[in-house]
């Protein structure tokens, strides 16, 4: 271990810490969750999908700066992200135990509100995989066009406020990577049954957990790159 990780660690301790140890700041945070969902997402993901990102330029390139990374543009878009997201956990939440009750499930929709039992489990997979093969695939590229776009923009922080190539990005995309490892392994082997658990949690801890998973996302785009 380096001595960049080391101040690396106790600085992400520090920053957590006091929500452990003073009531008020928890309860501050419960409040401003409840009272501003969809900013809560945009802070939370801010943070810790970009704290994920960047461990995984850590395991990538042994370090934790680099050339065209851009940690301002990054806590910004995936803020943004965060907001599709929680909008995601809400609409998929709701919808897909409306539809298995119309399939025959009896009791779907009381299921998620109660304690875990085998139809709250079967449930929260069903959400968690319509919404990952619906709503994740599209995310995902949207992440690696973005990711792209601040890359070809030196990290600055300009990368907010220029138009983004779409067309010329997707064009040179590695789909096969996309394709056979963030699509095809990911999502099936990771994010469904972890978004499985994610729905067996109370609504107001779902976002927190999935913007946790999120650190996960940084080093498994830091293998996909690995793998590139």
């Amino acid at each position: 271990m380096k001595r960049n990780d080391l101040f690396f660690i106790v600085g992400v301790i520090l920053f957590f810490l006091p929500f452990f140890i003073f009531d008020t700041v928890f309860e501050g945070y419960e409040h401003v969750n409840k009272t501003n969902p969809l900013l809560m997402s945009f802070v939370k993901f801010g943070i810790l999908a970009t704290l994920g990102e960047v461990i995984g330029l850590r395991i990538k390139t042994g370090g934790y700066r680099a050339d065209n990374f851009g940690i301002i543009p990054r806590v910004i878009i995936w803020g943004v992200l965060g907001v599709t997201i929680k909008i995601a956990i809400v609409v998929f939440a709701t919808g897909v135990p409306i539809f298995l009750e119309k399939m025959g499930i009896e009791g779907a929709i009381q299921s998620m509100t109660g304690s875990f039992s085998s139809t709250k489990f079967f449930v929260a997979f069903c959400i968690s995989a319509v919404m990952n093969l619906v709503y994740a695939p599209v995310m995902m590229t949207l992440h690696r066009i973005t990711d792209t776009h601040i890359f070809q923009n030196e990290g600055k922080v300009v990368a907010l406020v220029r138009r983004i190539q779409f067309a010329t990005i997707l064009k040179e995309m590695d789909w096969s990577m996309q394709w056979n490892f963030v699509f095809k392994k990911t999502i099936p082997f990771f994010w469904i049954p972890a978004h499985t658990i994610t729905f067996l949690l109370p609504m107001e801890y779902r976002v927190l957990f999935a913007a946790l998973l999120g650190v996960v996302l940084g080093v498994l785009l830091a293998v996909a790159g690995a793998k590139k």
